[in-house]
């Protein structure tokens, strides 16, 4: 069977070839009745581009890479969802790599290795420094995922991020505002991220603006935002004196929150009656546990189109723009973890 070619899709939908190559490569000034009118004719017809002859042509395979920590993460599975439907609109193919959170592999993936390939790289690095970025980024396109703003320390690539201190923030104050006076934190992480740093920032600030006092035995530390040591932590927050123990926990992750739930139902305890939960990362699984998860949701979808636009901007302009640091939305979702009842899922 004959492979679709530009040529047949043009036909289909009644433009010329070089109209159907615009939307394909996702060039402007295409009007969005026509990009409609093509894009049925693609998925009607099959059409794949050919990343060997389109690299021939243009110099580029159309292909950008997506490289996380881990895949295993629902925050990370569900972005790269979310990065694969941006990009696919702008016809560019996604390949995801996972780093296990190696610095090595984070610079090596950073510097454009297989970038007669690639594109461009999204990178959502976890240990790599801004320092060690600097000497790679410039010279391959590159857009940031993640807490630290490297973009503000000369690293040249742009930055799709949320406030991390303002997310804590959201979760622990509405904690508070609840009547809770013993707040712990899981996520302070023994590491020294920048996630961690600036989630407990925002955990801090709520308790000042309360009016309650900052204890280091409710800060508990953590080696992974992973249920693991959310149970661990909540074990050990569970084995301090009565007096000591809190009545309600601001976890830095969703899966942090999903293990301190296991700890609080092993320990015969209710959620939020003895003790209230919250999360960060607004992942599905929040929404279906029993109960269900007080959480800060970080628009994903919104991270993913900043960061393809990003990254396709940079790749296709004659003249790059300068590098800049974009923020995506946040939002605090109340659930059964804090405000108790039972509650059907929301749609």
């Amino acid at each position: 069977m004959a492979a679709v070619t530009l040529k047949d899709v043009a036909q289909r939908a009644g433009v010329s070839i070089k109209t159907v190559s615009n939307v394909v490569r996702g060039a402007p000034r295409v009007s969005e009745s026509t990009r409609a009118r093509v894009a049925k004719a693609v998925e009607e017809l099959g059409y794949r581009p050919n990343p060997t002859a389109r690299r021939l042509r243009t110099g580029r395979s159309g292909m950008i890479a997506l490289v996380v920590p881990e895949l295993v993460s629902p925050y990370f599975a569900e972005l790269a969802q979310h990065v694969r439907t941006e990009a696919t609109a702008l016809g560019l193919t996604v390949l995801i790599e996972e780093t296990l959170g190696d610095p090595a592999e984070e610079l090596r993936l950073a510097g454009g290795v297989g970038a007669s390939l690639l594109d461009g790289v999204i990178l959502s690095p976890l240990h790599t420094t801004a320092e060690e970025l600097a000497p790679v980024s410039g010279t391959f396109p590159l857009v940031l995922l993640g807490e630290r703003s490297y973009a503000r320390e000369r690293v040249a690539a742009d930055h799709v991020l949320i406030d991390n201190v303002a997310a804590a923030h959201a979760a622990t104050a509405h904690l508070a505002a609840l009547g809770r006076t013993r707040i712990a934190a899981i996520g302070h992480d023994r590491k020294g991220s920048a996630t961690s740093r600036q989630r407990l920032e925002g955990f801090q600030r709520a308790l000042h603006e309360a009016g309650l006092p900052f204890d280091p035995r409710l800060a508990p530390p953590v080696g992974e935002f992973d249920r693991r040591n959310g149970l661990e932590a909540m074990r050990a927050l569970l084995a301090l004196p009565p007096g000591s123990r809190p009545d309600a926990v601001s976890c830095f992750s969703d899966l942090l929150a999903f293990g301190a739930r296991r700890a609080l139902y092993e320990a015969g305890l209710r959620v939020p009656e003895d003790i209230a939960l919250t999360g960060i990362d607004g992942t599905e699984e929040a929404r279906y546990g029993t109960p269900s998860l007080t959480t800060v949701v970080p628009d994903k979808a919104a991270i993913a189109a900043l960061a393809v636009k990003c990254l396709a901007d940079r790749i296709s302009a004659a003249a790059p723009p300068p590098f800049e640091v974009h923020h995506a939305p946040h939002w605090l979702v109340e659930r059964e973890s804090t405000r108790g009842g039972r509650a059907r899922v929301e749609g």
